[in-house]
């Protein structure tokens, strides 16, 4: 049985040797990349089953990592590991893609329960098709598709999306929307929902004929098919 592998991307050469020994611990194989132009090598030269990604880095922040490995692959679990005051580098690293954060300092035994859940989820994903109407979506590949047509969808519209689909004809407010796809210890204004339905109206409503997002008034929105 081949070990998970996990490359750590922590400037704090403690801090990272303290990761690599409880991880290796764990039964993990591990690598420590110092700055974010390292990661990246290390990224582009062999897949990693998980990263755990400092968003202070020299020469190439961690937020750019993210940005640039994203671009490339969607599926990789990468936690970010963040400051107590970094509240907007926190969003910012969600919106582009990051499944997970952790505040230093930080508990080992929190670092390991999120490893095991993100690992543990991308082992029993399916190749998931979701459909409603004409409208399409592969949560593995996180292709979305309408009447044939390819539609590109930010990390956050895509995972707002497939919450929406999966709860197709039942009317979510917008705190079960936040908890859901922003995370539960998400710090912001609850208007970030409407904001980002709006975007996925652009996209997957307003080129078509059928709109599938509909707003219930003074309670939030539902994805459902008028057509059936």
């Amino acid at each position: 049985m081949t070990l998970p592998n996990i490359l750590i991307v922590e400037d704090e050469q403690k801090l990272a040797r303290v990761l690599q020994l409880e991880l290796g611990y764990e039964g993990y194989q591990t690598m420590i990349a110092n700055n974010g132009n390292d990661a990246l090598v290390n990224i582009k030269a062999q897949s990693w089953d998980l990263i755990l990604l400092d968003i202070l880095l020299p020469q190439l922040s961690g937020l750019e990592v993210l940005r640039r490995v994203r671009n490339k692959d969607k599926t990789t679990p990468i936690i970010l590991l963040t400051a107590r005051d970094e509240v907007h580098d926190k969003v910012s690293g969600l919106d582009l893609g990051a499944n997970d954060y952790i505040t230093k300092p930080f508990q080992i035994e929190e670092v390991l329960a999120r490893i095991r859940v993100h690992l543990r989820n991308m082992s029993v994903q399916p190749s998931e098709q979701l459909s409603v109407g004409d409208l399409s979506a592969n949560i593995q590949t996180r292709e979305v598709t309408r009447e044939g047509q390819s539609v590109e969808l930010t990390p956050r519209e895509f995972d707002l999306l497939i919450y929406l689909m999966k709860n197709e004809n039942q009317v979510l407010q917008r705190d079960q929307l936040i908890e859901h796809v922003w995370g539960y210890d998400y710090v912001g204004d609850t208007n970030v929902v409407d904001v980002y339905i709006r975007y996925l109206r652009q996209k997957i409503d307003t080129p078509f004929a059928t709109s599938y997002i509909h707003t219930v008034r003074g309670v939030g929105y539902s994805l459902k098919d008028k057509k059936l």
